[in-house]
């Protein structure tokens, strides 16, 4: 026994089985017994350290002395980095939803391209409001809209959902400030300017393929007619003018007129804008300057969000007549879902620094080089091989991120290097969504599709989007790391 135990805990093949076996018992507790992933990450990252051998001390530190521990650390170090920027997020796209929002760029884009580029018009509209809404929020707002401009074409539900779907799917897996690529920042150390440059890089072309070019044809051929009853507005009125959804407690008054669409389109570039401003600035001004120390303050992404959160209370809410408490009201609401997420994303981590730390990452990493695996091919692996076994994106971005980041350390790579291969993590995390994926069953309901048609459609969609931007993201590390 005492044989095998030392095996496991200093040889490469042992440290991998011990690897293999955490990440199985993970998915087994997850999946098998629908455990949280949150309980479940955190259990399995404190099984593999104690089978490891690693001290207790080291694990959760001592009575009087914790802040060094692998606990504390792994849950720290990374929250730091994403808490702010995630609920800064949330409480930008909850203004601009109950603003009317959602409705003045559909009316836009509809206007724009005809009942016949209808369908373009919504990717365009799940591409642009999905940048500052979670992904599950961003269906809830967009889907009446997607009904009442499918009843006006006289065409599928699908032909129109897909593109929407496709682009909010987009701007969830690659771009800040949505949890993963956040998460993916902190874990791989790559700064969320480059995360969004490179997530627009690799992800559009993603976007084109699977919404538009994908959407479209299997939108012709697969039929889904649009039920009197998803209906909920008869028109794209302005928001308050007829019947829809009732708003939240506290946000009517945001809802009282509809604001400029180009109004939102500026508030949501805003923290685009101020990060790459940073990001670049750093390239080309002088170190030590007074413009850079201004576009580094401006650019820190928790500031960025923080200036366009402030505008859009002001120009959204107070000059429209909103009130300090109704914003605050609203702000509430908004932050009351992420708790649960902020703590999976921190036991990830925590999953992360155990294997780091028992030494995996570096067995890993000779058992890849061994076999000649590049390691944006073996990070793109790992997390399909996660999101197909146990649904979530977000924990199959998170334990990819913990299981690659030490193969990462002392080999030089650029952060163009570092953000590619994070885009590889992030195509991965959505490939094949199917029944056990809690977004499946959304986009079941929403629009109006069987089982077989869901996985005809969006399985098919998410694995176009997560198989093209693999390929770009691959292209360019081979090019250019």
């Amino acid at each position: 026994m005492g044989a095998t135990i030392d095996w496991l805990r200093t040889t490469t093949p042992g440290l991998l089985v011990l690897c293999g076996l955490a990440i199985a018992v993970l998915l087994l507790a997850i999946i098998r017994f629908k455990l949280e992933p949150f309980i479940a990450l955190l259990l399995t990252g404190l099984g593999l350290a104690l089978a490891a051998g690693l001290p207790v001390s080291e694990i959760v530190g001592n009575p009087l002395k914790a802040g060094d521990s692998l606990l504390e650390t792994g849950f720290g170090g990374i929250l730091g980095h994403i808490a702010v920027i995630i609920g800064l997020g949330t409480v930008l796209g909850a203004i601009l939803e109950r603003s009317g929002g959602a409705d003045v760029l559909t009316e836009k884009l509809l206007n724009r391209f005809g009942d016949r580029g209808a369908p373009i018009a919504m990717g365009l509209l799940g591409l642009i409001f999905g940048i500052p809404v979670f992904f599950d929020v961003g269906i809830f707002v967009l889907a009446p809209l997607v009904y009442v401009a499918a009843k006006r074409g006289g065409r599928s539900l699908v032909l129109y959902a897909m593109p929407m779907l496709a682009g909010l799917s987009m701007t969830h897996a690659f771009l800040p400030p949505h949890p993963g690529p956040v998460a993916l920042g902190g874990l791989l150390g790559v700064s969320l300017g480059w995360l969004i440059l490179i997530g627009f890089v690799c992800g559009l072309p993603g976007f084109v393929a699977a919404g538009i070019v994908w959407g479209g044809w299997i939108g012709k051929r697969v039929h889904v007619e649009v039920p009197e009853d998803f209906l909920v507005r008869p028109s794209l009125a302005a928001p308050g003018d007829g019947p829809g959804t009732p708003s939240a407690p506290g946000t009517a008054v945001l809802e009282r007129k509809a604001p400029a669409v180009s109004l939102i389109g500026g508030i949501i570039a805003i923290p685009l804008l101020l990060i790459l401003g940073a990001t670049f600035g750093s390239q080309i001004l002088d170190e030590g300057s007074k413009a850079l120390a201004v576009l580094t303050f401006l650019g820190t992404p928790a500031v960025a969000l923080l200036v366009a959160v402030l505008i859009a209370f002001y120009v959204l809410g107070i000059r429209r007549g909103s009130t300090v408490q109704e914003l605050s009201t609203l702000t509430g609401e908004s932050l009351r879902p992420i708790g649960m997420l902020l703590l999976v994303v921190g036991a990830g981590a925590f999953f992360g620094k155990v294997i780091s730390a028992t030494g995996i990452g570096a067995a890993l990493a000779e058992t890849m080089s061994a076999a000649g695996l590049p390691v944006i091919v073996l990070a793109y692996l790992i997390s399909c091989g996660l999101r197909v076994a146990q649904g979530s994106a977000t924990v199959a971005i998170v334990t990819t991120g913990g299981i690659v980041a030490p193969l990462l350390v002392g080999e030089g790579y650029s952060q163009m290097a570092l953000a590619l291969i994070a885009m590889a993590i992030a195509a991965g995390s959505i490939i094949l969504s199917h029944v056990n994926d809690g977004g499946f069953w959304i986009i079941a309901k929403y629009f109006n599709l069987t089982v077989k048609q869901t996985l005809q459609t969006w399985t098919v969609l998410e694995t176009v989007l997560s198989v093209v931007s693999f390929v770009v993201a691959a292209v360019l590390f081979a090019l250019f790391a």
